[in-house]
């Protein structure tokens, strides 16, 4: 063995938001077969069912339903998840919600509300309630799911691509916070995935924007997301920090 740097996570803990389905099961999945213990976080009852197959699969997890923007409730989960699994070492910030309304909507105050205190709100908060167990060994790492949005814009859903490019000013910023404390923060921004949030799009109307927008010509698979998020959480990410890391098939980088 040449190098000296794992890439494993035995012995680490890691609780994961949005954990139920699409990228959030993935990455609790990804997560677990690198030797993590898991704690997911969902509003879904399913969450419980996704821990229990990797707990049916050998590993350790355990499932909290919770609503990301119930404080108390997300305070409870991190006590008791410290309690099961152990102190925290790795938080996914992935829980979000994509709320559409044009700016002179009647509705549009109250997506607007509801989307910031989901997709970037609770990421704050979930950073502080885990802020002690992340600090404690100067090896901490958060990983915020953005989105390209967060790098670039759509219309009629300001208030989503805006909360995208708050959690990249987030990351950058706490990046810049911890990273004397040891703890290193980065985000992953995906394009289009296959997820609970995209399968409302017609499976035409898929294919026809990723063959003109995507080199790649195709909407990517969750699991390939949760790849990229675990490859920033490894002991050998080490150095990696304030990073946005777009999982996008070359999407932003494609000029026509």
């Amino acid at each position: 063995m040449l190098s000296r740097l794992s890439r494993t996570l035995e012995g680490r803990v890691a609780l994961v938001t949005g954990a139920a389905g699409g990228m959030g099961r993935a990455t609790a999945f990804v997560l677990s077969d690198l030797g993590a213990r898991v704690g997911l976080l969902d509003r879904s009852a399913s969450v419980a069912d996704a821990a229990a197959v990797i707990a049916a699969d050998g590993g350790t997890a355990a499932g909290w339903q919770l609503d990301v923007t119930d404080a108390d409730a997300c305070a409870a989960a991190v006590t008791e998840a410290t309690g099961q699994l152990g102190r925290v070492d790795i938080l996914i910030n992935n829980a979000g919600v994509s709320l559409p309304a044009p700016i002179d909507a009647p509705d549009f105050d109250a997506a607007w509300e509801a989307t910031l205190a989901v997709n970037l709100t609770a990421y704050a908060r979930m950073v502080r309630l885990c802020l002690d167990d992340l600090t404690r060994a100067g090896e901490g790492r958060v990983v915020n799911v953005a989105s390209t949005e967060g790098l670039g814009a759509s219309g009629f859903i300001s208030a989503y691509t805006a909360s995208k490019h708050g959690v990249i000013g987030l990351t950058r910023s706490l990046a810049v916070e911890l990273g004397r404390r040891g703890v290193t923060v980065n985000c992953v921004c995906p394009g289009p995935i296959h997820t609970g949030m995209t399968a409302i799009i017609p499976d035409e109307a898929k294919e026809r924007f990723a063959r003109r927008r995507v080199p790649l010509r195709r909407y990517g698979d969750p699991e390939e997301v949760a790849h990229a998020i675990a490859s920033l959480v490894l002991p050998a990410a080490s150095y990696i920090n304030g990073a946005a890391l777009a999982v996008d098939g070359g999407l932003t980088v494609q000029n026509t």
